[in-house]
């Protein structure tokens, strides 16, 4: 079985014709457990985001900010394992149709098995991997493997990035490129930094693949912000942060259905 990298392309694609950005979600699997993850993936799809990326917790998220920490923390507490983010997709991807993204450092898919992995992910519906701290001179094994089995690679690239280092990235990617709004770990912030837009632009110019912004953006009018410049539009803190905030998990999952519905319609503004 192949993955969905055509489903994720398909549906970037069809928001570009609508004249819109994508909205792109983020959830740590396993967190608050791991059938409350699936559930609460499926409140932000079923509220209108095109795409989500499913976080394989980590136990040293050196990229992330102390609210992805926390939930990775309360997941790893919980037990939960490959096996289990894998699950995830697939029950995902099988209840909604969607295109779904492992967003995962390199550490545990190496670990793993790069074969393994992307044989798992593609038989689970996954559309691909979004993998921030792998060089893309050391991508290779498993770039060749995501090819073979229909599975997108998607780098991050940041606004400290060279022309030739975001010329490299954008090439040896598929899918998109993820563009970092900023220096620094993920986390909410008042406003999304006007280097995002630069960093867009110089992607533009070196590729013709869909370019997508996060870390940051936490709210309707910076989505709408972010979208007057990007094709997709990345949230995770800020959803992860509503679940963590709320008396219980029934709360928490209206809660993020609430927020998503508002990213929505500001992507779509």
């Amino acid at each position: 079985m192949t993955g969905q990298v055509q489903l994720l392309t398909d549906t970037l694609a069809a928001a570009r014709r609508d004249g819109r950005a994508a909205l792109v979600t983020y959830h740590p699997a396993g967190f608050p457990s791991v059938d409350g993850g699936i559930a609460a993936i499926l409140a932000t799809l079923d509220a209108g985001a095109d795409v989500v990326e499913v976080g394989l917790p980590h136990s040293d998220p050196v990229l992330d900010g102390p609210v992805i920490q926390t939930a990775d923390d309360i997941a790893l507490r919980g037990g939960v394992r490959i096996a289990d983010v894998l699950r995830t997709v697939r029950e995902v991807h099988a209840a909604s149709g969607k295109p779904v993204l492992v967003m995962s450092y390199w550490n545990p898919v190496s670990r793993y098995g790069v074969e393994r992995f992307a044989r798992e992910l593609a038989e689970a519906g996954g559309a691909g991997c979004v993998l921030p701290d792998l060089p893309v001179a050391e991508s290779g094994p498993w770039r060749r493997e995501a090819e073979r089995h229909g599975l997108a690679t998607v780098f991050v690239v940041a606004p400290s990035s060279t022309d030739a280092q975001l010329a490299e990235t954008a090439a040896a990617g598929t899918g998109f490129v993820y563009a970092s709004a900023l220096m620094g770990v993920t986390g909410t912030r008042d406003s999304v930094d006007e280097a995002a837009a630069v960093l867009a632009g110089r992607l533009r110019a070196v590729t013709d693949l869909p370019v997508c912004v996060g870390m940051g953006v936490s709210n309707a009018r910076q989505a709408a912000h972010v979208a007057g410049f990007a094709d997709g539009v990345i949230v995770g803190s800020a959803l992860v942060g509503t679940l963590l905030d709320a008396a219980d998990p029934v709360a928490g999952t209206a809660a993020l259905a609430r927020l998503t519905g508002e990213l929505v319609a500001g992507v779509r503004a």
